[in-house]
């Protein structure tokens, strides 16, 4: 996929096994694991949302928009991911090359929300 075919794009990660994961069926994705800062951020967006663990709404874009709670800045590329600092939450974060599903090219900016489903 070389651009998203929405400006914004949403996903429904939960907890497995102690791990924040994901899944995207149409993309071959199935419970896809955020690692390395990343599950720290996400702990960080969901601390308002009841059972946020059986699933909440994610929604990111590289665009800002409305209300959006966390701005993540690419830093540098490292094992086949890209690397992105969240100045919100002083957390940096790697984000695997599942990216590249969504993305020609990393985007240098990203601004997500979370939501309760």
């Amino acid at each position: 996929m070389n651009a998203p075919s929405n400006a914004l794009l949403v996903l429904k990660p939960y907890q497995h096994a102690g791990s924040w994961v994901f899944d995207d069926i149409r993309l071959g994705l199935v419970k896809e694991p955020f690692i390395a800062g990343i599950p720290e951020i996400i702990d960080k967006m969901v601390e308002d949302i009841p059972n946020a663990d059986k699933g909440f709404r994610l929604i990111f874009s590289a665009n800002p928009f409305p209300n959006y709670e966390a701005k993540l800045v690419w830093t540098k590329k490292q094992n086949g991911g890209n690397w992105y600092y969240c100045e919100k939450y002083d957390i940096e974060g790697w984000l695997c090359p599942a990216l590249y599903k969504y993305y020609g090219k990393a985007p240098k900016e990203f601004y997500a929300k979370a939501e309760a489903l």
